[in-house]
C-alpha cells in the first residue's frame, strides 16, 4: 500500500509567483496530496494576514517560511539585492527545514516542485534524496518566439 505524498511547493517570493504555485498546491491536495507551502518569511506574513482577513478560513496546506536573508528594512523591490540573498540564504535553509520536518514532525517530504526562478531548490532536494519538479507560474505565452 502507497502512503499519501508530501510535496514541498516553494514559490519565488514575487508578485505573480505564490498565487499560482497555491492554486497547483489545492489541486494537488484535490489529488491526495499533502503539501507543504514553503514561502520567505516576509511573504508568509504576507499570506497568514491574507488568510486571517478572509473570516480565518483553515487550509489543508500546511504553511511555513524560510529566511531570504534580508532584514525587515530592506527593499524587496531590488531584485539584484533579493536574488543575491536569496542564494546565500535559502538553499541550506531549506535543507534544515526538510532535516526538521523529518526529525521533528516525522514528515517525510517524497517530492519537491519548485517555482523555475527557484532552481537551486531541486539541488537541495537531489542532495537529500528527493525527486523534483520545476512549476513554471506565468501564461506560456511569455515565453513564445518573437
Amino acid at each position: 500500500m502507497m502512503s499519501t505524498p508530501t510535496v514541498l511547493v516553494l514559490p519565488a517570493p514575487g508578485q505573480g509567483h505564490v498565487n499560482p504555485m497555491m492554486i497547483l498546491s489545492h489541486k494537488l491536495v484535490d489529488h491526495g496530496c499533502n503539501i507543504i507551502f514553503v514561502n520567505s518569511d516576509f511573504n508568509h506574513k504576507r499570506v497568514v494576514r491574507s488568510m486571517d482577513n478572509n473570516n480565518g478560513s483553515s487550509s489543508p496546506i500546511k504553511l511555513v517560511s524560510i529566511s531570504d536573508g534580508l532584514g525587515p528594512e530592506h527593499d524587496r523591490v531590488d531584485l539584484g539585492e533579493l536574488c543575491d540573498s536569496m542564494l546565500r540564504t535559502m538553499p541550506s535553509e531549506l535543507e534544515k527545514l526538510i532535516e526538521d520536518l523529518q526529525l521533528n514532525e516525522g514528515i517525510k517530504v517524497t517530492c519537491v516542485v519548485a517555482d523555475v526562478f527557484m532552481g537551486w531548490a531541486l539541488e537541495v532536494a537531489r542532495k537529500v534524496g528527493i525527486k523534483g519538479a520545476f512549476f513554471w507560474p506565468a501564461a506560456a505565452s511569455v515565453i513564445r518566439e518573437p
